[in-house]
């Protein structure tokens, strides 16, 4: 015996037990209640595929560690608020600290050397002056046959050393120069990886997973912090790989979350083509419009049209239900009785019928309070 049948045994003993036709039981010598009806009518509604899912932030990101370390300080908690520039999480890093004053003290050293080599290039060029000034007095008592050719190549030679002495001086303050512009750089570095001790938010947002408490070791790529961005929210579900070509991006589509008491209308924003092999479905999201209920992880479902069909269908509120079985009451020959149904999709408040009614029967709808199978009823006009 199936777990349906078992459901229907105590609605069907109701059902018994309240009504039945005129030959199984003399009808209600209470008095006839006036009652209104609606018909059962065929419609024609959008062929809907559904699939379910789950709200995320459009932006989120996961803060990780880029330098090992053991953790000092975390100043928020999963739930907090944070601002852009906030600062999350420190570390320790006194041998950082170390390092960058290292640095500091060997550009300073370099700094230091700078006036000294400017002195020298200056002392060189002094000496540079004086021995072409000298060496060209020569050359004109040379060429009067003033003086000896030793005397004139001695002051060419002498030249020439001076010459050399500045570009060399020259080329020491060039040295000088990288020596300074590297240390600048090592000290910079030094900075960026000190830097990296103090973690701070990229982004407002909320703080939505904590995996790091103080005192804890930090792994370069160790996820400390989630945070998700502020603003609006979308939907992402898992649609199956055979409908992959039926769903389009800007397609509008019909979204029902738990926390939100009604349909929300949305269009497909993204479809990630990559089929996940385990499932063989892939990821369609869909952007949400904002509001208050909103939090990443609700639960969600999306119905996609994918054509349109013929339905059975009355009232939502025409409808009883009793634990997982469902019924109405419809209006026959001037008696109500009840009718257990089988109910299909709903489209905002009209409930599709699968089984247990047919086109043109009259349904009781509102269901007058206390009504019960059996009864005399009066159908308004």
């Amino acid at each position: 015996m199936t777990n349906r049948t078992l459901y229907l045994m105590p609605l069907t003993i109701w059902l018994a037990g309240c009504g039945g036709t005129p030959k199984d039981k003399p009808v209600d010598s209470s008095p006839t209640v006036a009652v209104s009806v609606v018909t059962a009518s065929t419609e024609t509604w959008p062929s809907i595929y559904e699939a379910t899912g789950s709200v995320r932030a459009r932006t989120s990101a996961v803060i990780s560690s880029q330098l090992m370390g053991y953790v000092r300080e975390v100043n928020v908690t999963t739930g907090d608020h944070v601002h852009a520039g906030q600062l999350l999480v420190t570390l320790d890093t006194r041998d950082l600290d170390a390092n960058a004053r290292r640095a500091e003290a060997a550009r300073e050293e370099v700094r230091t050397s700078v006036p000294e080599a400017d002195s020298a290039v200056a002392v060189a060029k002094a000496n540079l002056d004086l021995a072409q000034t000298t060496f060209n007095r020569m050359k004109e008592l040379f060429q009067k046959k003033s003086i000896s050719s030793q005397e004139f190549d001695e002051a060419s030679a002498k030249l020439k050393a001076t010459q050399a002495t500045y570009e060399m001086t020259r080329a020491r303050r060039t040295q000088m120069d990288s020596k300074l512009a590297q240390a600048e750089q090592e000290v910079r570095a030094t900075d960026v990886t000190r830097s990296y001790g103090h973690v701070s938010a990229p982004f407002s947002g909320i703080v939505t997973a904590k995996g790091v408490e103080p005192g804890s070791l930090a792994m370069q790529g160790t996820p400390l912090l989630t945070i998700e961005r502020d603003g609006p929210f979308r939907l992402e579900v898992a649609v199956e790989e055979s409908r992959l070509g039926t769903i389009k991006v800007g397609q509008p589509v019909s979204v029902r979350l738990d926390s939100v008491d009604r349909r929300i209308e949305a269009r497909v924003s993204e479809i990630v083509p990559a089929v996940d092999t385990a499932s063989r479905a892939y990821l369609v999201k869909i952007d949400l419009p904002e509001l208050p209920a909103l939090r990443s992880g609700i639960f969600g479902r999306v119905a996609f049209p994918v054509g349109s069909r013929a339905v059975l269908a009355i009232p939502a509120r025409a409808v009883s239900d009793h634990g997982q079985l469902q019924s109405v009451m419809i209006a026959e020959n001037g008696i109500a009785h009840a009718r257990l149904i089988s109910s299909g999709q709903k489209d905002n408040d009209r409930f599709e019928v699968l089984s247990g009614l047919t086109a043109g029967e009259k349904v009781i709808f509102p269901v007058p309070q206390g009504l019960s199978d059996g009864v005399r009823v009066e159908v308004r006009r």
